[in-house]
């Protein structure tokens, strides 16, 4: 069995899911662990802090026709993070999700990166759980999941139709990371959130303006503000993800109960 380490992290799009996953991969690498980021965000944002620029996405270069190599895929980034952006279709034109399927599957013939790393860490939108963007999963490569959000209700509702998809798919949710939006009673909220499920929060990400400004600048927090708090929250979180978790399938919980979490 592959000890490589395929970790899948979903999120209500804006809720700093890219940012985080960029921030664990680089606190990751910072460790020693050889990372891969696949993103697999139709924006191809996922990598923009790691390598500093945006790249190439599979999907534009597999449309246009010409023949792919690795390097024309694969980008390098802060402390040999390996980057890949799967993009999306044409707007109004196909699925996001079945790109993912199909640029992955193009990858494995074009590159071995995949068996090269010792975690891969799948960027992966979470408003609408179609089952494209269950492809990571369907793809037999995710071993477990994450999922980011805050204490308001839309992405506790997003957070909660992912647990029904992971649920459908019997894929083990790890912990319940909460990218804090300041709302009163934040942390309560999202840690009760995590136990109904039958998870646990395993991050509380303060919101602090250090972490925007680095991304304005085009790095993470780690390699823009090494020494900062927030740094050593997204280390410890990269520590929990590198290593063993007791991961189990999560329990979604009914809208009722989500309104009485939400609004506690």
């Amino acid at each position: 069995m592959s000890s490589i380490k395929h970790v899948a992290i979903y999120g209500k799009g804006g809720i700093g899911k890219s940012c985080t996953a960029s921030n664990i991969a680089a606190a990751c690498a910072e460790a020693g662990t050889r990372v891969l980021v696949v993103g697999c965000d139709p924006k191809s944002d996922s990598s923009i802090t790691l390598v500093g620029k945006r790249i190439p996405t599979m999907m534009d270069l597999i449309r246009e026709g010409r023949e792919i190599q690795e390097n024309d895929v694969v980008f390098t980034g802060y402390k040999g993070v390996k980057c890949i952006e799967v993009g999306g279709p044409e707007p109004g034109v196909g699925c996001a999700g079945r790109g993912i399927i199909v640029a992955i599957d193009f990858l494995r013939k074009v590159s071995r990166i995949m068996d090269q790393v010792d975690l891969v860490l799948y960027d992966v939108p979470g408003d609408i759980v179609c089952g494209g963007f269950s492809a990571p999963i369907r793809k037999g490569l995710v071993s477990e999941a994450y999922i980011i959000t805050s204490g308001e209700y839309m992405p506790l509702y997003a957070a909660n139709n992912i647990c029904r998809g992971l649920k459908r798919l019997g894929t083990p949710l790890a912990g319940v990371i909460c990218n804090s939006r300041e709302a009163a009673g934040e942390r309560e909220i999202v840690d009760g959130f995590a136990q109904a499920i039958g998870s646990r929060m395993v991050a509380f990400i303060p919101k602090v303006p250090i972490v925007q400004a680095c991304e304005r600048k085009g790095v993470t927090a780690i390699e823009g503000a090494p020494d900062a708090p927030v740094s050593q929250v997204y280390r410890d979180l990269a520590v929990q993800v590198r290593g063993e978790s007791a991961a189990k399938v999560p329990e979604p919980v009914d809208d009722d109960k989500l309104r009485e979490l939400s609004w506690s």
